[in-house]
């Protein structure tokens, strides 16, 4: 079945520097430790604006020292195809100032030193990478093309490349052990099943494959049997990816319990639960592959904080997301590693964001037992993880939850791959029950 086509718009490799006649108008006191002063704003209609600060330059130089993401936009083929029919679309950037007063740094106190709009020709943009601008621009307050010669001039870079996806939905709230259905425009199969359990810590053995590997135990710790601390726990959830066939691929299982704070009803920051994610080996034994760390932020803020790494052969760990959902309202668990590593010097003077997935080829095989891929067993994952990763839906408290699963294709070559993301993102689910306040009461199907 074949990948969802989805686009990227990046926006990125910004440096702003100011004529020697606007300095004093413009900038005041020019030094390279004052970049933080100047941010800008990207908005693209219908989608949420997006921030990013704008290091600045000095006059005579005509290149930065290296490129980075301020913007990026993920549009769907229904999104696509109505942003081409819109009348002169275009990514709109504006860059302010902040004021120097202590304390004073939003959007609505800070001084607009000027704006550009990029057009979007969008008439390929499926089908192969488009940069639509790239290099110096002049820009001035209240005009996207100003010539004089004392307004300040802004580098970036914009362009557009396809990104496809798989897309996967759970037939119903992941403690509900549903099916799983991959989606690809109006058409839906299944192909994966869930298994919900309440496991016994003491109990190493995760499924009816053989006990997980050396390297995978040392992320195992050993809990104390202690009733009283049991009322005061959420503990031993897992949930197994099995194939169509019955074969489990994938496990996420809670390895560190969700246990309150001394003199609250809360997880707190400094003492997490914990889930191991393990993904099935082609030698009949589970590999360790990445840990999601969950807890609920202070009492000002309904927030879930989640920290997710990936594990490397030698069990260390590489943070590849962090950040925090809302508890009532939900959000969405996002991996993306796309960063910029190009100068803007370079032979093409293009940037590189770091997604690399062009026009490429892509496959998946359903039929191997982890040949297709070994997830980076013995590599760097921030060298492997490129781009768009992942990211899956995730419901409030109290709402019913069938999470949607988007994977980049070029994360996916075998089931095992696609089982892995798949599992994290129950996990992540599960994540918002297990941070609930331990004076509420857990739905039946969660409770041991």
């Amino acid at each position: 079945m074949d990948p969802c086509p989805f686009l990227r718009i990046l926006v990125g490799n910004l440096a702003i520097k100011f004529p020697a006649a606007s300095m004093s108008s413009f900038s005041g006191t020019v030094h390279p430790s004052s970049s933080s002063q100047y941010f800008c704003k990207v908005k693209l209609k219908e989608f949420p604006q997006q921030f990013s600060t704008v290091p600045l330059i000095p006059q005579n130089s005509d290149t930065q020292s290296q490129s980075s993401l301020a913007a990026c936009f993920d549009l769907s083929i229904t999104q696509l195809e109505k942003l081409k029919i819109t009348k002169n679309s275009s990514v709109k950037i504006s860059v302010y100032k902040r004021p120097r007063a202590p304390g004073c740094g939003g959007v609505n106190t800070a001084k607009l030193i000027g704006k550009i709009l990029v057009p979007l020709d969008l008439g390929t943009a499926e089908s192969r990478v488009r940069v639509l601008r790239n290099g110096w621009v002049t820009i001035g307050a209240g005009s996207s093309s100003s010539s004089s010669s004392s307004s300040p001039q802004l580098y970036l870079t914009v362009r557009t490349e396809p990104d496809p996806r798989f897309v996967f939905r759970f037939d119903g709230e992941p403690e509900c052990s549903p099916q799983v259905f991959q989606i690809q425009g109006s058409v839906t199969q299944p192909v994966f099943t869930c298994k919900f359990g309440c496991r016994n810590q003491n109990d190493r053995d995760l499924g009816s494959r053989s006990s997980e590997s050396n390297s995978s135990r040392s992320w195992l710790p050993s809990f104390k049997s202690n009733k009283d601390q049991a009322a005061k726990e959420r503990k031993g959830w897992s949930i197994t990816i099995h194939d169509l066939s019955g074969s489990p691929l994938a496990i996420a299982s809670m390895v560190t319990p969700f246990v309150p704070t001394s003199g609250s009803n809360r997880v707190s920051r400094s003492n997490p639960g914990a889930w191991l994610i393990l993904r099935a080996g082609g030698d009949s034994t589970w590999k360790p592959w990445g840990r999601l760390e969950a807890w609920r932020e202070n009492s000002n803020t309904d927030a879930v904080g989640y920290r997710f790494e990936v594990l490397t052969a030698t069990t260390e760990s590489v943070t590849l997301s962090s950040s925090t959902v809302s508890a009532q309202n939900g959000g969405k668990f996002t991996i993306d590693v796309t960063s910029g590593v190009t100068p803007v010097n370079s032979p093409r003077g293009s940037c590189d964001f770091g997604s690399g997935t062009g026009s490429g080829s892509w496959s998946w095989s359903w039929s191997g037992s982890g040949s297709g891929s070994e997830f980076g067993i013995g590599l760097v994952p921030q060298f492997l993880y490129k781009g768009f990763v992942m990211s899956a839906s995730v419901e409030g408290e109290g709402k019913c939850s069938k999470p949607e699963v988007k994977v980049g294709v070029q994360h996916v070559s075998c089931a095992e791959d696609a089982a892995a993301f798949v599992a994290l993102a129950a996990a992540m689910d599960l994540s918002i029950d297990a941070c609930r306040s331990f004076s509420q009461k857990l739905r039946k199907e969660l409770r041991s």
